[in-house]
């Protein structure tokens, strides 16, 4: 290091079994132990109040992720490391800059669409950028730290998570970091994001750009379903699920949720067997891998923003995935369910769990959701399968009933050749009908 740099500093060594920015954002963080991790790229210059900047957020929350204002310029290539840190003390890199700058223009328009974040809803963490970001120690670590087998879009897919544990993400605009020459991601957009896109789309489930691809699993789903068996039918619990599998979005898990204890091997009653439905029911999706049985309701994974939850006894819409998911990010809602029934119930996970930090466990879950981002309720018959609903079979009987109307054109075509080649076409028209009154 050379003499000029701050008091306390290290140069840290990163490990030799990874590499990529991410990589080396894990070793500082390990080699700290300070309550709040500010990350800076290696050729950012900070302002002389932006680690104060971001403080402040810190000091009035621990939920804040903050992300800096970012401008970036090529006046200071070539500035002398002293005379650029003498500016820096008397906040007057701005005289060197001058009009030599640029910002993430794709950033300022999100922000002046959504006033600043306030009205940016779930997708507040896409503005996160790790040129400059800070958060506490503590939400960094409960969130798993940073991937670091990501090369590319790292910061975002960490954005993404500190989100779903509950982070409020902050735009810190009062001062700015430096960023020496235009950001590669800016250069090169569409090939950044190109490099990154099968990455992010795996630990990042936004449904708008995997219904590119919707027939296929995903590392994150896009929402939990938890499915309560409780003495059904089996005939009618594997016709509700099959809907669900077959339904777009098509990357949900299903938790099958019974006494599957009782499913066992050796010998059983067969037709008379007493748990015979649990039974089958555990053999019908024992091959699927979106399925999933458990004695109980699974503890909720942070990564997957919604868990959709259907009672026993209750048969929800074959569009109740999206059409609860669309009306949760429509109306910005933390909870959605039907008005004045028992249903299905769905939780955006990242209201659940900043309701979590701030009330703890023992409150009340739907409270606490509903006090972070509100309820939103649809009308029954929109989440709930009525008569006139398709049945469970319907694609195999909209398939047969086309069959039937192809062997009737055909038949209908032959009958017609027919009776032309018979009559040599006088009659074919009045015998079909076609044409009466000129016939």
């Amino acid at each position: 290091l050379p003499a000029l740099c701050p008091e306390r500093t290290r140069l840290v060594r990163a490990p030799q079994n990874g590499w990529g920015p991410g990589h080396a954002f894990a070793a500082g963080v390990a080699a700290t132990s300070g309550t709040v991790v500010l990350r800076l790229d290696a050729d950012v210059v900070a302002g002389y109040r932006h680690v104060e900047a971001h403080m402040r957020w810190h000091h009035r929350t621990r939920l804040a992720a903050v992300t800096g204002r970012l401008v970036y310029t090529g006046a200071l290539h070539g500035v002398a490391p002293e005379e650029l840190h003498r500016q820096v003390r008397a906040e007057g890199v701005e005289n060197l800059v001058g009009a030599d700058r640029g910002t993430m223009s794709w950033i300022e328009r999100i922000l002046a669409r959504t006033d600043t974040l306030r009205e940016a809803g779930p997708r507040a963490w896409e503005v996160c950028i790790g040129a400059s970001l800070s958060v506490s120690r503590a939400l960094f670590d409960e969130a798993g730290g940073v991937d670091t087998s990501m090369v590319l879009g790292e910061d975002s897919e960490l954005a993404h998570r500190l989100v779903q544990h509950g982070a409020v993400v902050v735009p810190e605009l009062e001062t700015v970091a430096w960023h020496q020459g235009r950001p590669r991601t800016e250069d090169r957009q569409e090939e950044a994001q190109r490099a990154a896109r099968p990455f992010m789309e795996n630990r990042v489930p936004r449904h708008f750009t995997r219904r590119a691809a919707p027939v296929r699993s995903w590392q994150v789903p896009f929402v939990d379903v938890v499915v309560e068996t409780g003495g059904e039918p089996y005939d009618a619990v594997a016709g509700k699920v099959d809907r669900l599998l077959a339904e777009d979005p098509w990357d949900i898990r299903v938790t099958l949720v019974g006494s599957w204890e009782r499913v066992t091997p050796g010998r059983n009653g067969g037709v008379d067997d007493p748990d015979v439905d649990l039974r089958l029911l555990h053999e019908h999706y024992r091959c699927e891998p979106r399925v999933r049985c458990a004695s109980h309701a699974p503890e909720v994974d942070p990564d997957v923003p919604f868990v959709l939850s259907v009672p026993s006894g209750v048969a929800p819409h074959p569009r109740i995935v999206a059409r609860t998911t669309g009306a949760a990010d429509a109306q910005q809602a933390g909870i959605v369910r039907a008005r004045g029934c028992v249903g299905p119930v769905l939780v955006r996970v990242s209201a659940l769990a900043r309701a979590r930090r701030l009330w703890g466990d023992g409150a009340d879950r739907d409270d606490g959701v509903v006090q972070v981002w509100g309820e939103h309720t649809m009308e029954p018959d929109l989440l709930l399968q009525g008569e006139d609903t398709a049945p469970a079979d319907w694609h195999a009987q909209m398939r047969r009933a086309e069959k039937d109307r192809d062997k009737a054109r055909r038949e209908a075509v032959r009958w017609e050749r027919r009776i032309s080649s018979l009559t040599g076409g006088r009659w074919t028209r009045l015998l079909l009908g076609r044409g009466a009154v000129r016939g």
